[in-house]
Formats: C-alpha cells, sequence, structure tokens
C-alpha cells in the first residue's frame, strides 16, 4: 500500500516540475531584451528622482513664500497699529488751533461772555468730532448705578428714597467706543 501511495505521489510530482521548468523558459528574458529592461527601468527612477527634485524644490519655493508673506503681514500690522490714529489725530488739530486762539483772545479780552462764548463752541466741536467717531458720554444723571456702565467712587445719603441706589453725583464721566465701554464713568451712589 505504501507503494501505491509513493508511485501516485511521483506522477503528481512529474507534471508540476514540468510546468516550473516551461513557466521558467518563458519568463527568461534574451540579452537583447534584458538590457532593454534595464535601461527603462533606468530612465524611469531618473525621471521619478527628477520628479521628487522638483517637488522639493517647489516646496521649499512655498514654504519660502509663506515665510515672506508672513513677515509681510507682520509688519504690515505693527505700521498699521503705530499709525493707526493717524488720522484721528489730523482731525484733532483743528480744534488744537481753536484752543491756541481761544488762549491768546484771553491773554488779550476783557469781555468774559465772549470767551465763555468761545470755549463753549470749541468744545461743542470737539464733542461734535468724538459722536462723529463713535464716542458717546455714558448718561449718569438720576440714573440706576450699573456696574457694567460706572464704577462707584463712595456712597452718599440719598436726599430722598426714590434716589437710593441712583447715581448723585458724577466724578468724571465715561464714555463708550460704539457700544464698548473705554471709560467707566466715575460716580456717587445714593444710599
Amino acid at each position: 500500500m505504501k507503494k501505491k501511495v509513493s508511485e501516485e505521489t511521483k506522477e503528481q510530482k512529474e507534471p508540476v516540475a514540468a510546468e516550473q521548468e516551461t513557466s521558467t523558459e518563458q519568463h527568461t528574458p534574451s540579452d537583447g531584451n534584458a538590457s532593454t529592461d534595464k535601461a527603462a527601468e533606468g530612465e524611469a527612477i531618473d525621471e521619478l528622482k527628477q520628479e521628487i527634485a522638483d517637488l522639493k524644490d517647489k516646496n521649499l519655493r512655498l514654504m519660502a513664500e509663506f515665510d515672506n508673506f508672513r513677515k509681510r503681514t507682520l509688519k504690515e500690522k505693527s505700521e498699521l497699529i503705530l499709525n493707526g490714529g493717524e488720522d484721528v489725530l489730523k482731525k484733532l488739530l483743528p480744534l488744537v488751533d481753536d484752543f491756541e486762539r481761544a488762549l491768546k483772545a484771553m491773554e488779550t479780552s476783557t469781555d468774559a461772555q465772549a470767551l465763555k462764548e468761545g470755549l463753549d463752541l470749541i468744545y461743542a466741536k470737539l464733542i461734535s468730532y468724538l459722536n462723529e467717531n463713535g464716542v458717546q458720554a455714558i448718561p449718569t444723571e438720576n440714573e440706576v448705578f450699573n456696574t457694567d456702565l460706572h464704577e462707584a467712587i463712595t456712597t452718599f445719603p440719598a436726599p430722598s428714597d426714590d434716589m437710593k441706589g441712583k447715581i448723585v453725583d458724577c466724578i468724571s464721566k465715561g464714555y463708550t467706543l460704539r457700544e464698548k465701554v473705554i471709560r467707566y464713568s466715575k460716580v456717587v451712589v445714593g444710599e
């Protein structure tokens, strides 16, 4: 029985060996084919190396361009911060001129009423300029104390019961710039 199994195994091995020989013969390139295949592979490798070099160069240039962009925007931002108030200050200069004229007039004029009217006009011009630029005074007269808008300096006995918790006096006005508080009103609160 062992002989039968070994004979069957031999018969199975022989066709497999024959198949391997034929497949080896099919895949064995001739000498001419081998050199062209190697040359083609070499060209493909050279092309890929060149493509890699091009991509590395492109990447390096993009990184340098981005770095230059970052530096340029940083410089522009710092210049904007330094010169951002230029327009505001230029528009304030006529008010400075008005104040200088008023001070000169105070030295020579004896008409107190005319000086007061001149100062009132300059003050109105300044307030108008602030309003045009979004600066508004925070109302305080008879207002309920609000910690979001007011800073209590002290408390004072309220003159009447309805003034308790309300602002009795304003030490310095507060201002908002487009609804954002830029200076809180310093107030005295009735208790």
